[in-house]
Parts: structure tokens; C-alpha cells; sequence
């Protein structure tokens, strides 16, 4: 295995996707359905608006009526929000009416009432109306039967807001696919624990929980597996009913790595093994039988971006949604080296400015041990292998961290 060939990044994430399958769905009432992904289309079960309605406070007029200025009118009557106005609009008539109220028949515009003047029983009018001035035309959001969200949208909450006004109380929507995970290392013991002088307080588990949920998975944390075989094996057993079994270190091939030989002999299969990118170089994917395994370092920092570029896009393509990564372009905010053979991705701070480029500047510590430059990074700056050195002001890829 150590002379296995490194995969490209792009190679690997490939065949991790195509390895997957969607998970079956379910259906949930509108309150529990942001963050999740839709399984199938959300249909309009009422038009929006029903009617003409204005869109503005003032009076309801025939445009035609309002063509010679000052036009004096009648005002027929008035037509509050969520009652109208019952009746005719004749020629020389109008009728009072306010934002959301549906047009008198008859009425084809509205003049703003900052644009009239009260006079008694008339209305003056000082600007001439056009047809379809200030109304909301009968279906100008949607109709009954539109497809109104597309199935493998994730869901946020504007996609909320519009599913109710569809009056959609329920959608069917891709189940959260249960991810397994656990750590593996004596040496590592969990937050709020006492760790021995050879010890470390394990990272991985908590933060992996937290991207899970944030990419839509359902996380199962197995713990921290000794480093045993048998420890190993046991507690990979206990993913036998997840989705998706992820294990954190002991992937490589030092003599306490021992996550290969531990799985073997329950039908591990691995696709691959050793992928050219930094941080995260010892990343593993295959079968353990049924049950797609994605082997992450245990370094926390490596962990953790492995897990963004490969277990989110993962989680979301399970769900029948768009996987990504969705990368985006940057100004450097400082010079860059020039870049070895494999493809880096640097923890940088990113600064937005209106109207221009983000400006993302890279962390002078690297560290791949140093999850402080993790948590105060907004994006990863994406060096491809090889890259020639970069002064400030250049464009890069990125990949953004947060929303």
C-alpha cells in the first residue's frame, strides 16, 4: 500500500461520489423541513396573488378616465384588504382602495393617493394612470401546478416562506443519511476528561458532529476505538445499520495504524489509498461489505478539510442534492510561495468589500496541528500542485467556509 499511487483530488472526490446512493425519503411538516433536501418538487397548490390586487394604498380608476388632468371622479365606494369592493366601476369612477385589496371589476390601474387630492365624494386626480399601474396581476408569483422548488434543492428559508405560500404544509424530503464515525488512539481521550502526561483531548469527533449536521447527515458518534484490532473491529460493527462509516486516524501505515488490517478480515475493500493534497495526504474510501467507509487522517486540521471537501459533498449527493464543493475566486491579500506537488489548500482570512473581489489573506502558521488558524479561517485558498509563486493582489480559487 505505501507505494500506491497519490490520487488527484479531484479523482478521489469522483470516486467517493459515484460510490454512493440516495437515500430513500420521508415526509416532514414545513416546520422541520430547512436545512433538508427535497426528494421531490414542491407544487403550487393555490395561484399567487388569486386575483388583481393593488399594490399600493390610493384609488382604483379605468387609466382612461385619468388621461386629461386634473381628472375629477366620483368615488363609488372603498375596498379595504380582504374584503373589495362589490360592484361595477363605471366610467368617471373610483374607488377608494388600499394594498392588497383586489381590483373593482372594471378597474385596470391605481393612482397612488399621493397623487390625488380629496375633494368631498371626488377624488382629483394629478397623474395620469397607466394600465396595470401599482396592481399585482392574478398569478404574478405562481399558479396552482407550478413547480415551484425543484427536487434536490436544500431547502433554506426563503424555499420555507415560498412552500407556505403555496400552501404546502408538508414536503417529501431525502432522509438524513446517519453517518458513523470514530476515532482511533490511545493516546487520545474525550473534552472534559483528564488526559494523562502521554495523552490529548480528542478534536475530531465533536467537530465532525457538527459539519455532519451542518451538511444534513445525522451523526453517530462511536467514540474512541483503542488502538487494537479487535477494539477496532468491534466498534466498526456498530455502524452496520448507518449510512456511511467514517473512521479518523489510523489509516496509514505505521505500526499503530491499524484500521486496514483490523477491517480486512470483515470485507473491507478499499478503492483507494494516499491522495496528493495538503493537509490530508493518508485519506482512505472503500466498502466495508454494504457500507460505503471514508477513512479521514487523524490530525484534526486534516480532518477536518478532508471532511469539507469530501464528507460534505458526500452527505449532500446521498440526499439527491448539488455535492459541490462550490468554489469561488479571491484576491491575495499576501505573497504566496511557490507550491510543491501537491495540491494545498491554506487556511486564510477572508475580507469582503463591496463591489470587488473578497480579499483572502493565508495564515503565515500552516500547522496542520493548529485548529485555531481552522476557526478563524474564512475560506481555504486552493494552490494547485506546482504553482508558481503568487504576489498580493493576484486572483485565486477558493473554497468559503462560511455562509
Amino acid at each position: 500500500m505505501a507505494d500506491t499511487p497519490l490520487l488527484s483530488v479531484f479523482d478521489a472526490r469522483s470516486k467517493i461520489l459515484a460510490a454512493l446512493h440516495t437515500v430513500p425519503s420521508e415526509t416532514v411538516p414545513l416546520s422541520q423541513a430547512h436545512g433538508r433536501v427535497l426528494a421531490e418538487d414542491a407544487i403550487a397548490r393555490r395561484t399567487q396573488p388569486p386575483a388583481d390586487l393593488s399594490a399600493m394604498d390610493g384609488y382604483a380608476v379605468r387609466a382612461i378616465d385619468t388621461a386629461n388632468l386634473p381628472a375629477r371622479l366620483k368615488v363609488a365606494g372603498e375596498a379595504p384588504a380582504g374584503e373589495g369592493y362589490d360592484g361595477d366601476l363605471k366610467a368617471g369612477e373610483a374607488v377608494r382602495i388600499f394594498t392588497g385589496a383586489p381590483l373593482p371589476r372594471g378597474a385596470d390601474a391605481i393612482v397612488i393617493q399621493e397623487d390625488t387630492e380629496r375633494d368631498g365624494d371626488h377624488v382629483v386626480v394629478r397623474e395620469a394612470a397607466r394600465t396595470g399601474d401599482h396592481v399585482r396581476a392574478t398569478g404574478l408569483d405562481f399558479r396552482t401546478g407550478d413547480s415551484g422548488i425543484l427536487h434536490g434543492t436544500r431547502l433554506n428559508h426563503a424555499d420555507i416562506a415560498l412552500a407556505a405560500a403555496m400552501n404546502v404544509c408538508e414536503l417529501k424530503v431525502a432522509r438524513r443519511p446517519v453517518i458513523a464515525f470514530f476515532s482511533t488512539g490511545n493516546e487520545l481521550v474525550r473534552p472534559g476528561e483528564e488526559p494523562a502526561a502521554h495523552q490529548i483531548v480528542s478534536a475530531n469527533n465533536d467537530g465532525l458532529a457538527a459539519l455532519i449536521s451542518e451538511a444534513g447527515g445525522e451523526p453517530l458518534d462511536l467514540g474512541i476505538a483503542r488502538d487494537e484490532e479487535a477494539d477496532i473491529r468491534e466498534t466498526a460493527e456498530r455502524a452496520r445499520q448507518a449510512d456511511m462509516l467514517v473512521t479518523l486516524g489510523g489509516a496509514s501505515v505505521g505500526d499503530h495504524d491499524l484500521v486496514q488490517s483490523a477491517l480486512t478480515p470483515d470485507g473491507l475493500d478499499i478503492e483507494f489509498w494516499r491522495v496528493a493534497m495538503r493537509p490530508g495526504k493518508p485519506l482512505m474510501f472503500g466498502a466495508l461489505g454494504d457500507l460505503p467507509m471514508l477513512g479521514l487522517p487523524g490530525n484534526p486540521v486534516s480532518a477536518l478539510v478532508c471532511a469539507v471537501l469530501y464528507l460534505k459533498p458526500a452527505i449532500l449527493r446521498m440526499q439527491g442534492g448539488n455535492p459541490g464543493p462550490h468554489f469561488a475566486m479571491a484576491r491575495l491579500g499576501r505573497e504566496l510561495p511557490g507550491n510543491g506537488a501537491r495540491e494545498d489548500y491554506m487556511r486564510a482570512a477572508l475580507d469582503h468589500i463591496d463591489g470587488e473581489l473578497s480579499v483572502a489573506t493565508a495564515a503565515e502558521k500552516q500547522d496542520s496541528s493548529m485548529l485555531s488558524t481552522l476557526s478563524q479561517a474564512g475560506c481555504l485558498i486552493v494552490r494547485p500542485p506546482h504553482a508558481e509563486p503568487a504576489k498580493a493582489g493576484e486572483i485565486v480559487k477558493i473554497l468559503p467556509l462560511r455562509a
